[in-house]
């Protein structure tokens, strides 16, 4: 599974604004969100669809989620 290409971030745009809008999550590079200084979330995709791994915990491992027809509000 590789990370997410420029063209299904275009389509996620939405969200990942929602996202840029929390004080406490840093983007680097375009959607790969850190809290503070760990990585927290991130995206990838493959022929079944679009995903987002989130950190669980400060511990924990990544929890991945199927975010097809995910509509931003």
């Amino acid at each position: 599974m590789r990370h997410v290409r420029a063209a299904a971030l275009d389509a996620l745009e939405p969200l990942l604004q929602r996202l840029r809008s929390r004080p406490a999550l840093t983007e680097r590079p375009r959607s790969v969100f850190y809290l503070k200084s760990r990585p927290f979330l991130h995206f990838h995709e493959d022929a079944a669809g679009l995903y987002a791994d989130m950190k669980s915990s400060d511990a924990g491992d990544f929890v991945r989620s199927k975010i097809d027809g995910l509509q931003a509000q």
